[in-house]
């Protein structure tokens, strides 16, 4: 299946960077930006749309969805590069960085929804969770895509009330809402196996782990998890951000990003 892709900044320095979930490549276009300095001094960031998001062709429901998100990053992983991955982004971007090490120069994780990782370590947090989103799981059982849409984006979205988001972008979120449910099996179960004993030990690469300190609980939790398994990483806290910190917040969490890629 072929899938969109695009770059920002033309030099040799090589990072891939993985949307969250409802958004698309484009949502890297601040960050770039006010990543300027790097990107005229030889970086380039290649992002790619997943299916069912941006120009990128559906995803059919057949086959696990994880998994193919994964082999289109594998795909774009032609070489060592520094990879960034948002929200469900960053669980894909921490699989690759586990079966494919050598190809991985660098990691950094934006508020991944690494819930496996909370049930393991912290269930309780899960549980809180499922609480708070019983609206969503409502009404995605009675199909009724908008509303689960609404709820879903007042839990991960930016703050905007839901009727002042644009009917285009409502619409647009409303008919890719199936994607997080057919993410639940890697996200909530680990089912791609990244909690097996051993699996994480491989990554040997500077990591950066990044949350915002107006963002759900379980996120913390979930950094606070991977950071026990992966002893080198290093954990940053946004003050004032939310869970789309990368489009609410590009000039904060570029500045990070940049100096953690200045010292790789």
């Amino acid at each position: 299946m072929d899938y969109h892709s695009r770059q920002y900044g033309s030099g040799g320095r090589q990072v891939l960077a993985i949307h969250c979930t409802l958004a698309h490549s484009g949502a890297w276009r601040g960050m770039a930006d006010a990543m300027g300095t790097m990107m005229d001094d030889g970086l380039t960031i290649n992002a790619y749309d997943m299916p069912s998001h941006g120009k990128s062709p559906d995803w059919n429901g057949e086959g696990d969805l994880h998994d193919l998100v994964t082999a289109w990053g594998h795909d774009m992983l032609s070489e060592p590069m520094d990879v960034i991955g948002h929200s469900f982004g960053a669980t894909v971007a921490l699989r690759l960085a586990a079966e494919a090490p050598e190809r991985v120069r660098s990691l950094t994780l934006i508020e991944p929804v690494a819930f496996a990782f909370v049930a393991a370590d912290d269930p309780g947090k899960v549980e809180e969770y499922r609480l708070r989103n019983l609206d969503f799981d409502a009404a995605m059982q009675a199909g009724d895509r908008m509303e689960a849409a609404r709820a879903f984006n007042r839990g991960w979205g930016n703050g905007t009330p839901w009727d002042e988001i644009p009917e285009q972008t409502r619409q647009y979120m409303a008919d890719r809402i199936h994607f997080v449910a057919g993410s639940a099996p890697a996200v909530q179960r680990d089912s791609i196996g990244l909690l097996k004993p051993g699996v994480l030990d491989v990554i040997k690469c500077p990591v950066l782990l990044m949350e915002g300190d107006a963002s759900d609980g379980t996120i913390a939790a979930a950094n606070a998890a991977i950071a026990r398994r992966i002893p080198q990483a290093q954990r940053v806290v946004l003050e004032g951000a939310g869970h789309m910190a990368p489009i609410t917040h590009p000039e904060r969490v570029a500045s990070h990003i940049q100096q953690f890629l200045d010292a790789v």
